[in-house]
């Protein structure tokens, strides 16, 4: 009784402290932790793994070692008599083992009785950066690039940041690539990043711009099967290997959206492709090769990749990996996924996942994308990639990502590149107890005190448990209030943040407006991807376009991607289509406003900085979700003509209103200037 006395008046005092606690700014990360206890011992391979351990382990003795026959990157955690033992092959190993011990002490979780076996699933586990020389960042919401004179302690923590979630790589530059990527001033710029990232196990990869040996090398092709060519790369790639031995390879973005590639010379992507694979074979480095094209002409731009690339499987060389993006169109808040993925039997594929959040409320909207990956692998699965690459979202802001929450993000791809199978849910858990706990475990404490769930709901204990719900509930709630049943594509012109559905400036192409895609007329709603329309179902294996060719069939969820959904067409609730698109974004705009309360509940648990400037993201939110239900609905009524459910909250706004709001343009580029409606 004593010691549950003592417990539970150490979790009110705790508790106490919390609200009152020193301000954190977020720029630690999920890394927060306290100096080592100087009695405990480290011992064994020298390396960044025991430095970390010196520097922060809490707990007794601890040895590293190296031995044969652990997978690459893998290792073991044993407690073995009064020690803990990490075992690797590599250093690489030895630091991800040092890193799990360490999320252990931070979650509060058991350190003795150890027997750990952990092998990433992956061996690319790979960052790509879409920085440009100039210090911006396209799709950027968190300031400027940090490998723009880079910072050498900001340098660290990133590297310390991805090496504790896994992540193995990072492309350091745009996919839109400028050709002075490849100046020898430049790849000594991209040697002193190596350097840096280097002892914690991180390889760098550049994106190169195809039409380099013209406008850096100055000859008048970059046919790949031009020898000249071919030497010119071989030379700058030998260059490369000098400055960086570890280089890992080339990101390559071609003839798509402008960009330069073989096809410009009546060549193939597997012409480009294997070219550039054959002068980088003999220092194995590989080509990451995009397969995001699209061509104007098309009548359906979510056929354009499969129809490239489908007629070349087979023809790629081993060091190439085709990188495709999760969906068929672009990162939009629900696509199904690609179906290169499950077309493609003879090529090494990779998925490409978009972390900073482009279509998603940039820095503004909490959305937690793990549920969003996960359903992505319920339908490809894990072992028929060949890796994992994710769009980052960091910036030289101070809390790296432009909304605190948005950190789960960059964390949550690295852990599911290192294991495609932990939950969504779990690896929420590990996050917020790292970034926001204090340095007790607050899980710790109501573990030990054994408080009943009626006081703490849910497994992971109060605040977690309803924070977790929040986190996990925030991707379908943005699905709601921005493109319900399978909308999508339907961003304002000149960004993609707010709503302009209506938006088709005479001249534009149609496949960047709205209306190609959302197809609203006074019959009904959507793209029509049937086979008796673009016949983008057949792409999928049969038992799925079965699925998807009836209406009746298709997952409600994606009814408007492949099919054009009468008005009054009856949905599984009962309630016509167009009451339900009411109601779905109706939903939306109610789950923001319900993750703003939840949050001004958590203030006493919560630092005073933290607290305030996630709310004020919050309080956006919930407008922007608003400024999206009353445009979509007001506009799509206009063609439905039909009247707003008298259960659902009516606009506010007419329409004419709504179409001559803008939001200034570098607002968007940059959240954390305050853009308020």
């Amino acid at each position: 009784m004593i010691k549950k006395n003592f417990l539970i008046s150490a979790l009110f005092l705790l508790m106490a402290g919390w609200s009152t606690a020193v301000a954190e700014d977020g720029s630690r990360l999920w890394l927060r932790f306290n100096n080592a206890n100087t009695t405990a011992t480290i011992t064994g391979v020298k390396g960044t793994a025991l430095t970390e351990l010196q520097t922060y382990w809490q707990g007794g003795p601890v040895v590293l070692k190296r031995q044969k026959g652990i997978a690459k990157d893998g290792y073991t955690i044993k407690s073995q008599d009064d020690k803990t033992v990490i075992t690797a092959t590599s250093d690489a190993g030895l630091l991800y083992g040092a890193y799990h011990l360490l999320r252990l002490q931070q979650t509060g979780e058991r350190c003795n009785g150890l027997d750990i076996k952990e092998e990433p699933f992956y061996d690319l586990r790979i960052l790509n950066h879409w920085d440009n020389p100039n210090g911006t960042v396209e799709r950027g919401f968190a300031g400027h690039s940090i490998f723009v004179n880079p910072d050498p302690e900001r340098m660290k923590m990133y590297a310390r940041a991805n090496a504790s979630v896994g992540i193995n790589g990072t492309v350091l530059n745009n996919v839109n690539a400028k050709p002075e990527a490849l100046t020898t001033e430049s790849l000594e710029k991209a040697k002193a990043i190596a350097d840096q990232l280097r002892p914690y196990g991180i390889r760098v990869y550049l994106s190169i711009n195809f039409a380099s040996p013209i406008k850096v090398g100055g000859l008048e092709t970059a046919d790949p099967l031009n020898a000249e060519v071919v030497k010119w790369w071989k030379n700058k790639v030998d260059e490369i290997y000098k400055l960086i031995p570890d280089f890992g390879g080339f990101l390559v973005k071609a003839n798509s959206e402008g960009e330069p590639g073989p096809q410009d010379f009546g060549r193939t992507h597997a012409d480009g492709a294997n070219m550039l694979a054959g002068v980088l074979k003999p220092h194995k480095g590989i080509v990451m090769w995009r397969a995001f094209v699209y061509a104007p002409q098309s009548p359906d731009r979510a056929n354009q990749a499969y129809l490239e690339f489908m007629p070349l499987d087979g023809q790629f060389a081993d060091n190439v990996i085709i990188q495709i993006k999760n969906g068929p169109v672009d990162f939009q808040p629900r696509e199904p996924y690609s179906p290169l993925f499950t077309a493609m039997q003879k090529t090494q594929m990779m998925v490409e996942f978009q972390i900073t959040q482009e279509y998603l409320g940039a820095a503004n909207h909490l959305v937690y994308l793990a549920p969003m990956w996960q359903e992505f692998f319920s339908f490809v699965k894990p072992g028929s990639l060949k890796a994992m690459a994710g769009v980052a979202n960091i910036g030289d802001d101070t809390n790296w990502c432009g909304h605190h929450f948005a950190q789960s993000n960059w964390y949550a791809f690295g852990r599911l590149a290192w294991n495609p199978s932990l939950k969504s849910e779990d690896i929420a858990d590990e996050w917020l107890q790292q970034t926001f706990a204090p340095p007790l475990s607050f899980k710790s404490l109501t573990n030990a005190i054994n408080l009943s769930s009626a006081q703490y709901p849910a497994q992971y204990g109060y605040p977690w448990g309803i924070l977790i719900d929040m986190m996990m509930s925030s991707r379908e709630a943005c699905v709601n209030y921005m493109m319900p049943l399978g909308i999508h594509h339907i961003f304002a012109g000149t960004h993609h943040y707010g709503p302009e559905p209506w938006y088709a400036p005479r001249g534009l192409r149609a496949d960047w407006t709205p209306p190609y895609y959302h197809k609203a007329d006074s019959i009904g709603l959507g793209f029509d991807r049937t086979l008796t329309g673009s016949a983008n179902v057949k792409q999928y294996p049969e038992e799925l376009c079965n699925l998807y060719n009836d209406i009746n069939t298709c997952p409600e969820n994606l009814l408007t991607w492949f099919h054009h959904v009468p008005w009054d067409h009856k949905m599984k609730s009962g309630r016509t289509f167009w009451n339900e698109l009411c109601h779905k974004y109706n939903d939306g705009v109610y789950e923001a406003r319900r993750f703003l309360t939840i949050w001004d509940a958590m203030q006493p648990y919560i630092d005073v900085q933290r607290f305030e400037e996630v709310q004020h993201k919050l309080r956006i939110q919930v407008r922007d979700s608003e400024w999206w239900r009353d445009a979509c609905l007001l506009y799509f009524q206009t063609f439905s003509k039909r009247p707003i459910p008298s259960d659902v909250e009516h606009p506010v706004h007419n329409l004419d209103e709504m179409m001559k709001f803008r939001i200034p343009i570098t607002m968007y580029e940059n959240p954390e200037s305050g853009y308020t409606k």
